[in-house]
């Protein structure tokens, strides 16, 4: 095949192709909703985890449960354990919710370790000398714990989403008709035959991606230098 020079035909094909551009929209929608949600359960999942000594061995056990179960048996057991709850509430199926759970139990175990990880670098007596001035907990929470924690915030939910965008396995046990994911539509299409659909759609989602990064780590960047000064 010979190079016929610089065209942005297989762009526009791509944004003409109805399969690739609907799994792209299931895949946002689902990254975006489950990163949030892995967010929000890792963080109380961690906060729990760095404020009670004693329950160390339990939430240890749980949140690192995800990060080492294989994800092939991971997706085994929520196909089954779908399987069952369809059989209590028939008139659900397999589709988004079922690939949402899957995501969010993916990623609440990274995000728990990263914001743990944060969690127990944070000095104690700033929330002490908030609280000794007469701060409640919810504004000890907000105006000091949170800013502190908004870079492992920032980089768990980044961490998920990326984790969900790019997830194939626990996609293809739990999707159901309709709701077929961006990896699962490319792993079809590369099935049949290759097309440069795919090659430009790669390089958008590269771009995509490192923008993504780069504001990411510049308003964290921004932030870090804030608080120095």
């Amino acid at each position: 095949m010979s190079w016929a020079g610089w065209s942005f035909k297989w762009y526009y094909a791509l944004f003409q192709n109805p399969l690739l551009m609907r799994g792209f929209m299931v895949s946002i929608k689902i990254a975006s909703l489950s990163a949030t949600f892995a967010m929000i359960l890792g963080t109380l999942c961690a906060s729990q985890w760095g404020r009670n000594k004693s329950a160390h061995p339990h939430l240890v056990w749980m949140a690192s449960l995800s990060l080492v179960i294989p994800e092939i048996v991971m997706g085994l057991a929520l196909l089954l354990f779908w399987v069952a709850i369809m059989k209590i509430f028939p008139q659900l199926t397999r589709g988004f919710w079922s690939i949402f759970v899957a995501h969010t139990t993916l990623g609440t175990a990274y995000v728990t370790a990263i914001v743990r990880s944060r969690i127990v670098s944070i000095d104690p007596a700033l929330s002490e000398a908030a609280m000794d001035l007469g701060a409640r907990p919810y504004k000890v929470f907000l105006a000091i714990k949170l800013p502190l924690l908004m870079p492992a915030l920032a980089s768990g939910w980044l961490l998920a989403f990326i984790l969900s965008f790019d997830d194939v396995v626990l996609a293809s046990f739990t999707s159901g008709p309709g709701y077929t994911t961006l990896p699962l539509v490319i792993f079809s299409y590369l099935k049949i035959g290759y097309t440069p659909q795919i090659n430009a759609l790669g390089s958008l989602i590269i771009l995509t991606i490192s923008l993504l990064m780069a504001g990411i780590w510049y308003i964290i960047y921004r932030r870090g230098s804030s608080f120095e000064a």
